[in-house]
């Protein structure tokens, strides 16, 4: 049976909005192709009529990714203020808990770093994409001033996060978080408010 354009278009949809969950959860090398072809309620068949590798689903998916995590940053207050939101509930608890729901940065650097240049490249244009979008809520009338301060930031963000995800002892753990909040907030020069 044939499939329309759209059908085709959901499932491809589907199969990379469950490989971006899973590789956050077990990892990129964590998440074989039959594994993620059963999330998506396929057969590993059905992969090759959607990518030709599963680097390119890699890539696709972290640029998927990067893409939501940029959309529920627009949602938030404007200027810095959102900017403040959001280092709050990227270093939360709710964030750290849950890595399949959160950022692919502190989910997947180390093996990014591992993949082909495709990769790498689909996350460096999605992260400096969302650098630029902090940066234009820190300085609206000179974006580019202030993107080093925003790249600072976000690495402190996810550095914080995976050192948090680490720690065997919950306290620790969130004392992590919570001085992760007060350097990113020091860094970024807002007023810390708790």
């Amino acid at each position: 049976m044939r499939y329309g354009k759209e059908h085709k278009q959901a499932t491809r949809r589907r199969i990379i909005e469950r490989a971006g969950r899973r590789f956050k959860r077990d990892g990129i090398d964590g998440s074989g192709i039959a594994t993620l072809m059963a999330d998506a309620g396929l057969t590993n068949g059905a992969f090759y009529a959607h990518f030709a590798s599963k680097e390119e689903l890699v890539a696709t998916a972290v640029t998927d990714q990067l893409r939501n995590q940029r959309a529920n940053l627009s949602v938030l207050a404007p200027g810095r203020a959102g900017v403040e939101q959001y280092v709050r509930a990227y270093l939360s608890v709710a964030h750290r808990d849950n890595p399949d729901d959160g950022c692919p940065s502190a989910a997947l650097l180390d093996e990014i770093g591992r993949c082909p240049d495709a990769t790498k490249r689909a996350y460096t244009d999605g992260l400096l994409a969302m650098v630029d979008d902090i940066a234009a809520r820190l300085a609206p009338q000179d974006p580019p001033s202030a993107r080093a301060k925003a790249l600072s930031v976000f690495a402190l963000l996810v550095g914080t996060l995976q050192l948090s995800r680490a720690l065997a002892d919950p306290q620790l753990a969130d004392e992590v978080l919570e001085q992760g909040i007060r350097n990113a907030l020091a860094l970024l020069g807002a007023e810390q408010q708790r």
